[in-house]
């Protein structure tokens, strides 16, 4: 199956018909969604395909390595200025670590429908541990950053396990009660790392879906399977991949053919 639209696409189109949907990108993904002219996809295939449905895709725009924190305050004024009907939110990487937050306040969750996330680390990676512990390259990657005009950096630490794991703990319950009476699906990757070694996108990730496993277990390169995995009646979905093989095309990956699945279980 492809992401063409197929015969039981028509309650999706009636679901998303007129319906705002927020977009809310990963790190680096307002970098990525630039480089479209140039052939990179990053969730501009799934918009298309959202527009062709009805719906009224709309990026929230936000620094992108800016503190969790902050962007989940953007998001939640973003949701508060749309609808109705109640907006879907879809997140990817990051993004789904501000978007829950967001949703978290009670007046933003009345505003949305549902939550999907691709491939967010909620319980942080190893990763960035790795990178919070050496000064100089914590340094060096937050001014990167801030030179590609994706905020502060201040978020790379929000992306350790260490502050993930300890944001869950304390929000376990307000999780699982979201979930019982908003539909979220967390979508996760794992990516074989002999696929990764053939080439491809998947290639950029070959020389850490190794290491990161050893440390945390099967994953997509970044983001562990177990750090997509959230408390509560939350929908859970696995695919094999990289870490931009649900939202990105080419190379054999279907996009929107993801967001349909997640559709699915989300009105499930």
């Amino acid at each position: 199956m492809t992401g063409e639209d197929v015969p039981d696409d028509a309650a999706l189109r009636d679901w998303l018909a007129g319906r705002p949907v927020l977009i809310a990108y990963g790190l680096l993904g307002d970098v990525s969604a630039r480089l479209r002219p140039l052939g990179f996809d990053y969730m501009g295939a799934q918009q298309d395909w959202l527009r062709r449905m009805g719906a009224r895709p709309q990026v929230v725009r936000v620094p992108t390595a800016a503190a969790v924190a902050e962007n989940a305050a953007l998001l939640g004024t973003a949701l508060a200025g749309v609808g109705p009907p109640p907006a879907l939110l879809i997140a990817h990487s990051k993004g789904g670590l501000e978007g829950l937050a967001a949703l978290l306040e009670p007046a933003t969750a009345a505003r949305c429908a549902g939550f999907i996330a691709f491939q967010s680390p909620f319980r942080g990676t190893p990763l960035a541990d790795w990178v919070a512990r050496r000064d100089t390259m914590h340094s060096l990657s937050r001014a990167a950053l801030s030179l590609l005009g994706c905020g502060d950096g201040a978020g790379l630490r929000d992306l350790t396990t260490t502050v993930r794991e300890a944001w869950i703990a304390a929000h376990a319950g307000e999780i699982a009660a979201l979930a019982a009476r908003l539909p979220v699906v967390s979508c996760a990757t794992v990516l074989d790392p002999a696929t990764a070694r053939r080439g491809g996108r998947d290639a950029a990730y070959a020389a850490l879906v190794g290491g990161l496993g050893r440390v945390a277990g099967p994953n997509d390169g970044l983001v562990p399977l177990a750090s997509t995995r959230l408390p509560g009646p939350v929908r859970h979905l696995e695919s094999p991949g990289g870490h931009v093989a649900l939202v990105s095309a080419g190379g054999g990956r279907d996009p929107v053919a993801a967001l349909r699945r997640a559709l699915v279980a989300l009105l499930a």
